[in-house]
C-alpha cells in the first residue's frame, strides 16, 4: 500500500529536521572552548574598566597614576544634597475627624497631616511652616506650626 502525500511530507520534514541537529552537533564539536588553554579564557579590565586580552605587565602606561589627584575621588554613595527641612504651605483639606492636606508652595505637592502632628489648632486656608517624614503609606507633615 502505497503512503500518502502527507505522510511522505512528514517524512521528509523529520530527516531535514535530523540533518539541521546534526549540522548543530558539528558546529558545536567545532567551536567548542573545553580544549583553550587557561591563558585564551582569562580576560583583564583596563584603566577604562574595558575588557582586554593584554594582561597589566605588559600595557603601556604613561604613568598617569602620579599624575591623578587623589582628593577628588569619593568612595561610597554620592553625598545627597541637603533638602530645607522646614517648609511651607497652605491647608487646602481639613475633616471632621482631625487629618487634612497641605499644599506645598514650592512643588504643589498635596502632604498628608493628622492634627495630633499639629502644635497649634489650624484652620483650612491657613499657611503652615511643617516637616516632611516618610511613613509607611506616603509622606505626612509633623510638627505643624501656623505662620504669621
Amino acid at each position: 500500500m502505497a503512503d500518502s502525500f502527507s505522510k511522505k511530507e512528514n517524512f521528509k520534514k523529520k530527516l531535514q529536521k535530523q540533518k539541521e541537529k546534526a549540522l548543530r552537533r558539528e558546529e558545536r564539536k567545532e567551536s567548542n572552548d573545553k580544549g583553550k588553554s587557561l591563558d585564551d579564557m582569562i580576560m583583564y579590565v583596563d584603566a577604562n574598566g574595558q575588557f582586554t586580552t593584554t594582561p597589566p605587565e605588559k600595557r603601556n602606561t604613561d604613568n598617569d597614576d602620579e599624575d591623578m589627584d587623589l582628593s577628588h575621588i569619593q568612595l561610597g554613595a554620592a553625598p545627597i544634597e541637603a533638602e530645607e527641612v522646614v517648609k511651607t504651605g497652605t491647608v487646602t483639606f481639613l475633616s471632621e475627624k482631625g487629618y487634612g492636606f497641605i499644599t506645598e508652595e514650592k512643588s504643589k505637592e498635596n502632604i498628608f497631616f493628622h492634627e495630633n502632628n499639629c502644635t497649634e489648632q489650624i484652620k483650612k486656608g491657613n499657611r503652615v511652616s511643617f516637616e516632611i517624614e516618610r511613613s509607611p503609606k506616603g509622606l505626612s507633615a509633623i510638627d505643624i506650626k501656623v505662620v504669621k
